[in-house]
């Protein structure tokens, strides 16, 4: 039986007070004449009284709408036909755009390159003025805008543009391949592409006017190119086939008073992509008024967001944390944008960001914080991170020593909330609370309003056991449906296929008896050797505790009617893999897991393949070992890394 994990951080009585959670309970006790005590209390009302809450989370939250109607929840047995809020009409930029005031809605920094900043009321200007140059060109409810940008203030002006319409949003980062961005877009037939001539990585300038140019013509749904100009000032767009500079694009229209199309609660707001490594990438629309009341669920309770806050997450407009992040100003808070390389110039970059625009919300990825641990930068060493009160983290479970290194090397006094969920539903099943403590290795909770179980192999409930996340009841942001889905097929296959109307999200997780989450990795990568199921994420942890391993992946292996574990590791330049260091590994992992976790091989590697938004592919690299084609290379950040693992001898014996 594992025993209870250390609890790193406390909140105060003053935070708890503080907290919108609080407040929100107290609300709710007011209105509702209930005796609510805490959080906890709080969850348990919230599944019993599923439409009642969602009902006080618009209503705490003052939700903008033209119609909120009568009927809450339709179809409320059937899940993948569930309908909330089907009478309400509502528009998610207008939303967004509450304050108009001079207070900071945007402030961006592309590495030491470029600064700006824009205030609440430059915001609403700036997006009239899209919204106008959309119009002028016949763009109107239901058609699509796609970007190809950095996360610029300019990507958020035209999505909140394209949002007032009643259009439909779609982005991808500058760093994807020609092919990587006609496999989504080609899809879903774009009307306009706004995209950038260039970008900033790791103090280098690289252009993509090329790039844009191959794009351009293949899209035959194209009216115009917007042309982004970032690294340089209007360069030659003659190549880019119906290529317009935003200067010129913009040029005929002033601000005015923003006509926002009032539109139902499951209207297509954002079609975002799944990553694509095991085929061409599904096309998942999100509706605007889902979408809307989950992030604001999320922002407000689970990560007490303020209108006083300046919030920051580190993510590319081809991650759905960049959609998370850009709700935050339906709060009031300033958002913090950061476009290139985390660590240049030096690894303590996004801590000097912090510090300097007194982020108090900071929001990174797991393998940023385990690459800082490595680097041997300590940030409590050279910041004070004054304001900085809560840190987010996601993209892959968090190990127990990414929170030990949080807490003793970068802030002693902050919440550390590791959260999990994913572009299927556009925000999280797993989150923070402000009113809970912080268990070392553990997500504090499971998400207000979200009936989440883990279910075991014969589709029971379990407590303390790994087994599949489920979702057991609707939530109003699962997918509107998949782009071009006949009948639901995708859709169904996707999320329904494995327990009969239980949303199956495809993570491998245990609920612990204090009601905290720990995720183990995607089910789908779970190894079996002799049929005992094991968590890739319960190697990784230990693996990666030693100094000199920089990363590693471990898959199984079709061997003698069974599956063996592989473990790839790239470690330090200028060591080698020698056998004493595989013996360390094995040790390391055989002392604190189990000897069925011990990999029968340990190779070396000079690079893993990742997806755009930093996530091993482990599947990828299950089939490269097996002989099976990678059939889309254009979904990995760095595809050249997977020759590292095709036809290794040491595979054969």
């Amino acid at each position: 039986m594992r025993k209870t994990p250390t609890i790193l951080w406390k909140p105060t009585r003053e935070r708890v007070a503080e907290a919108n959670v609080t407040k929100f309970i107290q609300s709710l006790n007011r209105d509702k004449n209930l005796s609510l005590k805490n959080s906890k209390d709080l969850y348990t009302w919230s599944i019993q009284e599923p439409e009642s809450f969602w009902n006080h989370v618009w209503q705490f939250n003052g939700v903008i709408a033209s119609e909120k109607g009568t009927k809450t929840l339709t179809y409320a047995d059937n899940m993948i036909n569930a309908r909330w809020f089907s009478e309400a009409r509502l528009n998610f930029a207008q939303n967004l755009l509450k304050r108009k005031d001079d207070h900071e809605a945007l402030v961006f920094q592309g590495e030491n390159q470029v600064h700006w900043r824009l205030s609440y009321a430059q915001l609403y200007d700036a997006v009239s003025i899209a919204a106008q140059a959309l119009k002028n060109q016949g763009i109107k409810k239901g058609d699509r805008v796609a970007a190809f940008m950095p996360n610029l203030p300019d990507t958020i002006i035209f999505m909140l543009a394209t949002a007032s319409i009643g259009a439909t949003w779609s982005s991808c980062s500058p760093d994807f391949g020609t092919q990587g961005v006609l496999d989504r877009f080609s899809q879903i037939s774009p009307k306009i592409l706004i995209a950038v001539e260039g970008y900033f990585y790791n103090g280098k300038q690289l252009d993509t006017l090329q790039k844009v140019a191959e794009i351009a013509q293949e899209l035959p749904s194209l009216r115009k190119v917007v042309i982004v100009s970032y690294t340089r000032n209007k360069p030659d767009i003659s190549k880019v086939k119906n290529g317009i500079h935003l200067d010129n694009f913009v040029s005929d229209f002033s601000p005015k008073p923003i006509n926002f199309r009032q539109l139902p609660f499951d209207h297509p707001l954002f079609i975002l992509f799944s990553s694509g490594t095991t085929g061409v990438p599904k096309c998942i629309v999100h509706g605007a008024g889902g979408t809307l009341l989950q992030h604001l669920k999320e922002h407000s309770l689970h990560t007490d967001l303020k209108p006083t806050d300046r919030f920051f997450y580190f993510t590319t407009c081809g991650w759905m944390m960049w959609n998370w992040l850009v709700s935050g100003l339906a709060s009031g808070a300033t958002l913090v944008l950061y476009d290139g390389s985390p660590t240049y110039p030096s690894p303590d970059s996004l801590f000097d960001l912090a510090e300097k625009e007194m982020i108090s919300i900071f929001g990174t990825s797991a393998k940023f914080i385990d690459a800082v641990a490595k680097s041997g930068v300590k940030p409590i060493e050279k910041y004070r991170l004054q304001n900085l009160k809560t840190i987010t983290s996601t993209g892959s479970p968090l190990s127990p020593e990414g929170f030990e290194f949080v807490y003793k090397h970068i802030k002693k006094d902050v919440l550390l909330s590791s959260i999990s969920g994913g572009t299927d539903i556009v925000s999280c099943f797993v989150l923070g609370d402000p009113t809970l403590p912080v268990y070392q290795g553990e997500i504090q909770r499971l998400g207000f309003g979200l009936k989440v179980e883990v279910f075991n192999d014969i589709g029971k409930p379990v407590i303390k056991e790994k087994g599949e996340l489920v979702c057991t009841y609707p939530f109003p942001s699962m997918p509107v449906k998949f782009w071009n889905d006949k009948g639901n097929k995708k859709y169904t296959a996707a999320y329904f296929s494995k327990f009969e109307n239980v949303w199956c999200h495809g993570d491998f997780m245990e609920i612990t008896e204090r009601g905290t989450a720990i995720i183990y990795g995607r089910s789908d990568a779970t190894l079996n050797p002799g049929g005992v199921r094991i968590g890739t994420a319960e190697i990784y942890r230990q693996v990666e505790k030693l100094e000199w391993v920089l990363e590693s992946i471990i898959v199984g292996q079709e061997w003698e009617g069974d599956t063996r574990l592989v473990l790839f590791v790239k470690i330090r330049d200028g060591l080698d893999l020698s056998q004493e260091r595989v013996t360390e590994i094995k040790q390391a992992i055989r002392l604190n897991t189990t000897p069925r976790h011990v990999p029968a091989k340990v190779l070396s590697v000079a690079d893993i393949p990742r997806t755009k938004s930093g996530k091993i592919v482990e599947l990828a690299v299950r089939d490269t070992i097996h002989g099976r084609v990678i059939k889309n290379l254009e979904a990995l950040a760095n595809p050249e890394a997977i020759e590292h693992f095709k036809n290794r001898a040491e595979l054969t014996t």
